[in-house]
């Protein structure tokens, strides 16, 4: 069934980690789907986080009521659990529901090596990195899911990067960041043999290329001009805006036959195949295939 465009007028997600790049664009898309969206984050206008970064999520939060949802901005760090018990309560006082819980808090951008093994590597620095993209995963949903299992059809997103056949065969950067990626590949396989029974949905899904704000600045290209940026590295012409994983989530929210991807890996080009949406400039970029061609022709894969 193709739930691409599906009304989520009615429907309540926590987007945690909404302050840029894929949580961004996926509390927006929720949005712009006509859900109401609790985007949590530690960057706020008041309060930046160690990421030291310009965005905030009360820029997400209005950006997800320009789309057409409602956008509600509350800070919070998921590595305390306190704080997030005090998210969910709040959702649970104003809109007595929660229908999608999407886990994409990660923030190690600019901690995780490239180029040292883990002997060599900061272990305070390492363990850090874990914290943050598996602590605070498992400290937001074991605050959540009861809200979430209250009515059967929840859907529960953990976005990680790689699919689960890829990451299995490969070595993903650094010590660190290959075990923090397939730690949330399995938490969402985990969390579908236990939503079973409550009739909610748990996956994993990944992003292709990203060209998050981050990755824009690296490439020192904008996003008008972000075809430049191949002349640096060719591959990133088969890369894709952070819409695409949020029409990819709103398209999942939205299919009232989600059940069926229980404990799936998913990425957000295989999700476009099937629900029929696609990126912001009409394209539908395929990174994982354009991995598996042997990353050769990047425009076959748009």
């Amino acid at each position: 069934m193709n739930a691409a465009g599906g009304s989520l007028k009615g429907k309540v997600a926590l987007v945690a980690g909404a302050t840029r790049g894929a949580g961004r664009q996926i509390a927006v898309q929720l949005g712009a789907a006509g859900a109401t969206v609790y985007c949590t984050g530690r960057t706020t206008r008041r309060q930046a986080s160690e990421m030291g970064r310009p965005e905030t999520i009360e820029e997400t939060a209005e950006l997800v009521t320009a789309a057409g949802g409602v956008g509600i901005a509350i800070g919070a760090d998921h590595l305390q659990p306190e704080q997030v018990r005090a998210v969910v309560a709040r959702i649970d006082a104003e809109q007595q529901r929660l229908d999608v819980l999407v886990n994409d808090i990660w923030g190690a951008e600019s901690l995780f090596s490239w180029d040292k093994r883990l002997w060599e590597d900061d272990l305070d620095v390492g363990l850090h990195i874990l914290r943050l993209a598996v602590d605070t995963h498992i400290i937001t949903s074991h605050a959540a899911l009861p809200l979430l299992v209250r009515e059967p059809g929840g859907l529960v997103v953990e976005v990680t990067d790689g699919t689960a056949e890829y990451n299995a065969s490969r070595y993903r950067v650094s010590f660190f960041y290959d075990l923090a990626k397939a730690s949330v590949l399995r938490m969402a396989f985990a969390l579908a043999e236990e939503l079973k029974s409550a009739g909610g949905t748990a996956v994993s899904l990944t992003p292709g290329f990203l060209r998050s704000e981050m990755m824009l600045e690296h490439f020192g290209v904008t996003e008008a001009t972000w075809r430049d940026g191949a002349a640096k590295d060719p591959h990133f012409a088969v890369s894709e805006t952070p819409v695409y994983i949020g029409r990819a989530v709103a398209a999942l929210a939205a299919d009232p036959d989600k059940a069926r991807w229980n404990g799936a890996s998913l990425s957000s080009g295989g999700l476009a195949r099937e629900y029929g949406f696609t990126d912001a400039d009409g394209s539908r970029p395929d990174w994982w295939g354009y991995e598996a061609g042997g990353m050769k022709d990047p425009e076959r894969y748009r």
